[in-house]
């Protein structure tokens, strides 16, 4: 079974920037989310595309993914459930790790958030600089819910 540990936060200032690579510009968009699995299609800078299914919540979840034509992403576009999620994602390297900033666009613009994957849930790292608060336990934070719902910096959070 295909697994995806990480860990989420906020990003804090542009210190990132001068260790990061160029980018690479990202569509993805959901066909189906539940409480603890979904299905996404991500297009990454118009060229290649890759179908995801992710089940559980947390740090650690299923994750399959599969490369599909182009085309076949592009009409199931049209079937998606809730708004296209637009964004920059960069990675910078940090010791034996990667960070990931993702820079969203559109209607999340201004919205930066880092990921770091993790070889083990238990895996000991020292935060980069430039982590804010972690999100990785914020079910509004997850690109699926922000699809559906919008910013969560919108949301009455109280």
């Amino acid at each position: 079974m295909g697994q995806e540990i990480e860990r989420k936060f906020r990003v804090n200032g542009e210190e990132w920037r001068a260790h990061a690579d160029g980018g690479v510009r990202l569509e993805q968009f959901y066909l189906f989310v539940g409480s603890d699995k979904s299905c996404r299609v991500r297009i990454r800078d118009g060229r290649e595309a890759r179908l995801t299914i992710k089940t559980g919540s947390g740090i650690a979840r299923g994750e399959f993914e599969y490369e599909i034509p182009i085309e076949d992403a592009e009409a199931l576009r049209t079937t998606r459930d809730g708004a296209v999620i637009e964004k920059v994602r960069y990675r910078v390297p940090h010791g034996d790790l990667v960070a990931e900033i993702d820079v969203f666009e559109g209607a999340l613009s201004g919205l930066v958030l880092g990921e770091i994957e993790l070889p083990a849930a238990d895996h000991a790292f020292e935060l980069p600089s430039f982590f804010g608060p972690e999100l990785t336990g914020d079910p509004a934070f997850t690109n699926a819910s922000m699809a559906l719902r919008g910013s969560p910096d919108h949301e009455d959070r109280s």
